[in-house]
């Protein structure tokens, strides 16, 4: 495998748009890691495509993934929570060409594990956590038991990478059976959950009753960066005017859920104002946070 990356090594450093060369060995037959082929080469480039580029070649027997990506791109995967498999091939991966240590200094970063990539990591999975919690309880109530198993299941990785994500460590770089050590209370919802001899029905309640007590709690503190930017100025936010925030777009959330409960609680407040259109019978609604919680 080392013939192969100085093979590519030596190809990409022609290559005058190179800033790094990342290259990630598959460390079991079936391991997703990089999809399954025997090793991965991520190029970061400062031309390329928008969504980048791939491409599967053969070298000396041996399946080799190509990948372009843009800086821009990149740091979108890191803190947006499209690409999961970004923070073990920074951290694990072997770097092959660094041009002013770019790479270098985003996994360093990355292992510094700072507040403001918590932040934005927090927020994305507390809201993959409301989402399959309220669709797990929906799957209850309509008597689809194995929707609601698969749902909550969801919901307890949600809740066990916001557990991670507070003690200060990606949860791309844990596993299950690493939660024993870091909140044995989670993990002992998940063997409830999986190996308990209780009914299906029961022990999506007794997970579905924990979240409802101890996740919910969590909410003002994984939705910090949305309070920060809602009081980061006195006209209240349209859903819009969130989406588009640089500090949100490149995020993977359910935006309009996460206020909509937010409001709920009590945490932000909803404000009708006159649409640009002029209809006063459909009022926008825009959204505010006057002082912390």
């Amino acid at each position: 495998m080392e013939r192969i990356k100085e093979h590519f090594k030596t190809w990409f450093e022609q290559d005058k748009r190179l800033l790094s060369l990342l290259a990630i060995d598959n460390p079991f037959p079936y391991n997703p890691l990089i999809d399954g082929l025997d090793l991965l080469l991520l190029a970061v480039l400062t031309e390329t495509s928008p969504s980048g580029e791939t491409s599967h070649v053969s070298y000396e027997g041996e399946r080799v993934q190509i990948r372009t990506v843009s800086p821009a791109v990149l740091e979108q995967w890191l803190s947006g929570g499209e690409n999961r498999s970004i923070i073990q091939w920074l951290v694990r991966g072997d770097i092959l060409l660094d041009r002013d240590n770019y790479l270098l200094q985003i996994r360093e970063t990355i292992l510094d594990f700072p507040a403001s990539l918590r932040e934005r990591k927090q927020l994305v999975e507390f809201s993959g956590f409301i989402r399959t919690y309220l669709q797990a309880k929906q799957d209850l109530k309509d008597n689809n038991m194995l929707d609601a198993y698969g749902h909550i299941l969801s919901a307890l990785h949600h809740w066990a990478h916001i557990a991670l994500i507070e003690a200060g460590i990606h949860p791309e770089l844990t596993v299950w059976r690493q939660m024993r050590r870091f909140n044995p209370g989670i993990y002992k919802l998940y063997e409830e959950l999986t190996i308990s001899p209780e009914t299906l029905e029961q022990r999506v309640k007794l997970v579905l009753l924990a979240c409802e007590f101890s996740v919910m709690n969590k909410m003002k503190s994984c939705c910090e960066l949305l309070f920060t930017i809602l009081m980061s100025r006195e006209e209240p936010w349209s859903v819009m005017d969130l989406h588009l925030h640089p500090l949100l777009t490149d995020l993977h959330i359910d935006l309009s859920l996460l206020l909509q409960k937010l409001v709920k609680r009590g945490y932000i407040r909803e404000v009708a104002v006159l649409p640009s259109s002029g209809d006063i019978d459909a009022l926008e609604l825009r959204y505010r946070c006057e002082a912390a919680k």
